[in-house]
């Protein structure tokens, strides 16, 4: 008898486990929001937390869609790219990739310099380091299978 008990516990324990894994997470949520949709809840969180205008919400608005617009089309490039055969990319690839990348950050500062005041500048870049900050730490997470050790550079 408790052996069966024990066997009945350890089922239902495993099929619950199994259960919460299969929720939803706020990306898929995400995912399932039109482009507009996602570009439209991005400003409003951004008119909250800098307290944008109305010109600001304008200006916001295009950018947001803009960034959106290119995310879309290199995560199509990614997914093609990754169906096709798997290539390592040489150096000089990488570094201009990375060098684009950077590129795009500094003409990124530069417009929202010119939207944002100063004070709601110094309060995108904190944000920004916070998600930056979180994301590293989620990967760090991801990589090695155990929770990550940060040391904050402060």
């Amino acid at each position: 008898m408790k052996k069966l008990f024990i066997a009945a516990l350890l089922v239902v324990g495993i099929t619950s486990f199994a259960q919460e894994r299969r929720a939803t997470t706020e990306r898929a949520k995400m995912e399932q929001m039109t482009p507009e949709q996602r570009n439209q809840l991005h400003l409003k969180k951004m008119t909250l937390e800098l307290d944008l205008n109305a010109s600001q919400q304008k200006e916001m608005s295009k950018v947001i869609a803009e960034q959106s617009n290119k995310r879309e089309a290199k995560m199509v490039e990614r997914k093609a790219t990754k169906n096709s055969a798997k290539k390592q990319l040489t150096a000089d690839e990488r570094f201009a990739q990375k060098n684009q990348m950077l590129d795009e950050q500094i003409v990124m500062k530069e417009r929202m310099k010119k939207i944002l005041s100063a004070d709601q500048y110094k309060k995108w870049e904190d944000m920004k380091g916070k998600r930056h900050h979180g994301m590293k730490k989620r990967m760090m997470h991801h990589k090695d299978g155990k929770p990550a050790k940060m040391v904050d550079k402060k």
